[in-house]
């Protein structure tokens, strides 16, 4: 049962925005550009990675030289933000479960693998800033998720114990990172892996964020 919470902290990609899609079509592309064979799957196998990760992953795996991995990045996220101001939308549930929160007096954190750059474009396209008190990326942290770092460095921004705060994740990785850091997950699969076994570690899964302040069940409810 989801009590005690405090703080609730959000990945942003597939939780926040309806992003996947859109890093995929920007990956696919630059990878396919510079040489390397990609398709959905490829995209999926990493899902949760920070892209500099995901990059040196490919780079390695295919000896690419021709450009560097820094300079990758940038063009693959240079194509995401222009991707994000022309199609990017807010997850189901997000323009309720926001006001939500906030009306009811909990602190509202976002702890993302995406970069700094990337995070800003977000809330800028989804005008959704005023909602949080604090913005966390990994994108300078030793280690991403599946590590804690940044869900750690999170609840320390907001001045919250770990056990008092709730992550809502999408990627098998990011729940691990969450569980990992003695914080409460609900989990929110993509279509694709809402069958997938290893979410059983969340403490809940559900299919959007309506679900977190609609159900029925006591105990999804957030007290």
């Amino acid at each position: 049962m989801l009590t005690g919470i405090k703080a609730v902290i959000f990945d942003m990609d597939g939780v926040i925005i309806d992003s996947e899609p859109l890093w995929r079509r920007a990956m696919i592309q630059s990878f396919i550009e510079i040489g390397i064979p990609f398709s959905d799957e490829h995209c999926r196998l990493t899902t949760g990675l920070r892209f500099k990760e995901v990059a040196e992953f490919w780079f390695t795996k295919h000896h690419i030289s021709t450009i560097t991995v820094a300079d990758f990045d940038e063009l693959v996220i240079r194509r995401l933000c222009d991707l994000i101001v022309l199609e990017g939308k807010a997850m189901t549930g997000v323009n309720e479960i926001l006001p939500h929160l906030k009306e009811n007096g909990f602190k509202i954190a976002i702890g993302t693998s995406s970069n700094t750059q990337l995070m800003n474009k977000v809330i800028e396209v989804l005008s959704i800033g005023h909602y949080f008190d604090s913005l966390t990326s990994a994108e300078f942290l030793e280690y991403g998720k599946p590590h804690p770092h940044v869900f750690l460095n999170c609840a320390k921004s907001l001045s919250i114990h770990p056990s008092d705060c709730l992550v809502i994740e999408d990627s098998i990785n990011g729940v691990i990172a969450a569980k990992a850091a003695q914080m409460k997950v609900v989990a929110i699969p993509e279509e694709i892996n809402k069958n997938n076994p290893k979410f059983a570690i969340a403490d809940f899964k559900v299919d959007s964020l309506l679900d977190i302040i609609t159900t029925p069940y006591t105990s999804l409810k957030i007290n």
